[in-house]
């Protein structure tokens, strides 16, 4: 692959950038997954414990719930909800055995799961108003996924959980992937269509079984990863139900923890037979090329940083949660996601951004066309 790719979509590098940042997360990222095999190792361990000193890393974790009691949540797309807060210290470079707070509450959720060894979350709803035990695939699938991603997929619960995950991969209505299954306890499903497939839990489940060897996947997936892209081809006509494609999706809303547009390319990505091989389906990987090209349009300035134009509540000290001045953190991630489709670049370079239809009823002009 052509090292330099990456940055011709970025339209700029911005590694001497993020290397000089005083972010010790920014430069975690370029060093992991911008930089050549050449990084000696311990330069590479002395930014991580720079990470796991930065009392901005604290801050988070002290975020962390604890998982016995009951969880009063907007919806699994909140920031409390611990899965999310966990994706995003991995994210920074935390890894298994790095916090003990953070071992707590992985015990915690390893060790609750309903009969059918599907992972819950004690959540408070109007069914349950004093909490209750529950299990949706979006509990499960994001529980799963950070029990794997700090060390734990060996361990016969999340085996377990594993196994349940790859047998609940289905026909839909869009192709092969996962549906809203309805919780054991109290009958609840999310909303939309039972023949339809969920995005959300169908980006999670793939980002999971990512994270283990190829021998340990299941077959399967790479047809999941081009019935996602079709989700994106058919959005002029069928809309998942809360799963857009307009700017709302190709802003990205920091931290990034629900269907969005860098959410999908970083799960994308990790399947590159399905766009990036001489065998891929050609509108698979014209719809790859169309995605990365809006994530850069929306979300890159021109000297190829980003600048958080959305944002959760709540993250107002770290520099991704605000939208005054580029962030070194949110620039590293994008910029990580985007390396991975340095073979796209011609393809991407040829897409009008501006010419792309948004989902029914909406335009997605981009901010800052780049090309």
């Amino acid at each position: 692959m052509d090292e330099g790719a990456w940055t011709r979509i970025f339209g700029a590098d911005p590694r001497p950038w993020l290397l000089a940042s005083d972010e010790p997360v920014a430069r975690w990222v370029t060093l992991t997954q911008l930089a050549d095999d050449s990084v000696p190792a311990a330069e590479i361990a002395a930014v991580h414990a720079e990470v796991l000193a930065d009392p901005s890393t604290d801050e988070l974790i002290e975020r962390l719930p604890d998982w016995e009691s009951a969880q009063k949540l907007s919806g699994h797309a909140s920031p409390a909800f611990a899965p999310n807060l966990l994706n995003l210290l991995a994210d920074m470079g935390l890894s298994a055995g790095d916090d003990p707070r953070i071992e707590s509450v992985l015990d915690q959720m390893e060790a609750n799961a309903i009969d059918s060894g599907r992972f819950a979350t004690n959540a408070v709803s109007r069914v349950t108003p004093d909490g209750a035990w529950s299990s949706l695939l979006c509990d499960h699938h994001a529980i799963t996924e950070v029990l794997v991603r700090f060390g734990r997929s060996s361990r016969p619960a999340v085996r377990r959980a594993l196994d349940l995950m790859a047998e609940d991969l289905t026909a839909t209505a869009q192709g092969p992937a996962w549906r809203c299954l309805p919780d054991a306890t109290t009958g609840f499903r999310g909303p939309g269509r039972k023949a339809d497939m969920c995005p959300q839990v169908s980006l999670e489940a793939m980002r999971t079984f990512s994270h283990l060897p190829r021998s340990d996947q299941p077959d399967g997936l790479d047809a999941v990863a081009s019935t996602l892209l079709g989700v994106w081809r058919g959005r002029g006509e069928h809309k998942p139900y809360l799963f857009g494609h307009g700017i709302g999706f190709k802003t990205v809303k920091w931290p990034p923890y629900w269907y969005g547009i860098l959410w999908f390319l970083d799960t994308i990505g990790r399947y590159p037979a399905v766009w990036g091989s001489g065998d891929a389906d050609p509108s698979d990987r014209a719809a790859a090329a169309e995605l990365v090209a809006c994530v850069a349009a929306y979300n890159v300035d021109r000297e190829g940083k980003v600048t958080p134009r959305s944002c959760y509540r709540g993250f107002g000290a770290f520099s991704f949660g605000q939208k005054k001045q580029p962030s070194p953190f949110a620039t590293a991630r994008v910029a990580a996601v985007v390396a991975r489709f340095g073979d796209l670049s011609d393809d991407i370079a040829a897409v009008d951004v501006l010419a792309l239809s948004s989902s029914k009823g909406g335009t997605g002009t981009a901010h800052a066309p780049r090309w």
